[in-house]
């Protein structure tokens, strides 16, 4: 199973590689297959790789309905 949970842009290098803060672990992330990416902005991974970038609504949403999840797990 795979949760598209969001992740924070933290740090990006000129190789467009950089990190994220994935629910508090820094990850290294390749960032070659977004456009427009930047500090701040917040994405989906797959295998090493930010697949997909989200606005503040989609991420609030998704952290909301995550931190309810395992409230009432």
């Amino acid at each position: 199973m795979c949760l598209g949970i969001p992740a924070k842009v933290i740090e990006i290098k000129e190789d467009n590689t950089g990190k994220v803060d994935y629910l508090g672990t820094k990850i290294k992330v390749n960032f070659s297959l977004i456009d427009d990416i930047k500090v701040g902005d917040y994405v989906i991974l797959h295998a090493g790789f930010a697949i997909s970038k989200l606005d503040e609504k989609e991420v609030e949403e998704t952290l909301s309905l995550l931190k309810d999840f395992i409230e009432n797990k």
